[in-house]
């Protein structure tokens, strides 16, 4: 028996995987700390270590989530984001400043780690405003997608210029499959 992943999509940009938590089917995947919790797992390596997640956590997400959410909204149009959506990330970015701290190891030797200080949500929601902030500043912002499956409103960066649905296997096969009898409907 196969289960259904409990993300329909990941490996796209941070914060789009953050707003991909979301999808219209299913509600809020991060809901409460067990989903925020799984998501993190999910993002292993991609975020600094978070710890014991709780609902100061999850508050901490979900307003990055709905103030990055709002602003790739505006700058995937071209326009300008709204001015609290802005001070809620720069807020949250501020919230656990980064620093690099040195560190050695027998495998790669001297490395410059970043390190945040401040409590786990607020380090965690600095980690993902500073992703939002990355995605909306990359020049190719304008390009993220949301997906044309129907009821299916996850986003992605397409890395080829005729990707039109998040998941080919899911979402797309459901296209070609209601293509399919649409032309051999008797």
């Amino acid at each position: 028996m196969t289960s259904t992943p409990p993300f329909p999509l990941t490996g796209e940009p941070l914060a789009l995987d953050l707003l991909n938590t979301r999808p219209a089917d299913t509600g809020d995947l991060i809901a409460g700390p067990a989903g925020l919790a799984a998501w993190l797992t999910v993002q292993e390596g991609r975020l600094g270590p978070v710890g014991k997640v709780g609902p100061a956590e999850v508050a901490a997400v979900h307003a990055v989530r709905e103030a990055a959410g709002a602003a790739l909204a505006a700058a995937r149009r071209g326009e300008r984001p709204a001015a609290g959506a802005l001070r809620v990330l720069n807020e949250a970015s501020a919230g656990a400043p980064a620093h690099r701290e040195l560190v050695w190891t027998a495998e790669t030797g001297l490395a410059a780690a970043p390190h945040r200080t401040g409590t786990p949500a607020r380090r965690l929601a600095a980690e993902l405003a500073d992703a939002a902030a990355e995605l909306l500043t990359d020049p190719r912002v304008r390009d993220v997608r949301e997906c044309e499956g129907a009821d299916c409103v996850l986003l992605f960066l397409p890395a080829h210029p005729r990707r039109r649905w998040c998941v080919a296997a899911a979402c797309g096969n459901r296209a070609r499959v209601a293509r399919y009898y649409a032309r051999h409907k008797p």
